[in-house]
């Protein structure tokens, strides 16, 4: 009885230690619909430490981000899922968006300024932000292998899931799969 009792201690110490894991598994429960192509990691990954930059230039780095769960958007200009997807991120960001969440949209190898600007102005994007990774360095370091990839960072700023290929991103699924990894925050 007392070895039952120290493993159900150690169990739930475990758990209260590391909530993210159990916030995985609650998440791994509710997938549902193109969140099935949800890659879940079984424990919280480094995220990448390249620094990319804003619109204008301004270096940035995911660490600045630490202290909120991010759902970072790896596209292209040229990437017709991307195109499809974007407009999903966006409602996602009106949703969520605030104080312990953001959506990070990364636009990764060469994709001139201005054609991003018209890629969000033809699509009604506006509250998404028009960072760059032009050399695709952050990308690479990241194991981004074609587009769209979106990855689910925790405030510690470390990778909990990917996900390759668009998905619909304002879907229930998809919140759902967000407030059961954010343990109910959103």
């Amino acid at each position: 009885m007392k070895r039952l009792t120290l493993a159900a201690l150690y169990t739930a110490a475990v758990m209260l230690a590391n909530p993210v894991v159990a916030d995985v598994e609650a998440a791994k429960a509710v997938v549902a619909g193109d969140m099935r192509k949800m890659v879940f990691h079984n424990a919280p990954k480094d995220a990448g430490d390249v620094d990319f930059m804003t619109f204008d230039e301004a270096p940035l780095n995911l660490s600045d981000w630490k202290g909120k769960w991010v759902v970072v958007n790896f596209w292209a200009t040229w990437c017709a899922p991307c195109r499809k997807e974007m407009p999903m991120l966006s409602e996602l960001q009106e949703e969520l968006g605030g104080e312990g969440f953001e959506v990070l949209t990364i636009a990764t190898s060469r994709n001139p300024p201005a054609k991003m600007k018209a890629f969000f102005d033809e699509i009604g994007v506006t509250n998404l932000p028009l960072h760059r990774d032009p050399k695709s360095m952050l990308a690479r370091q990241m194991g981004v292998l074609g587009l769209p990839v979106t990855v689910i960072l925790n405030p510690e700023g470390q990778e909990v899931a990917r996900l390759t290929g668009d998905a619909d991103w304002s879907s229930d699924s998809a919140r759902a799969v967000l407030e059961a990894l954010m343990g109910g925050e959103g």
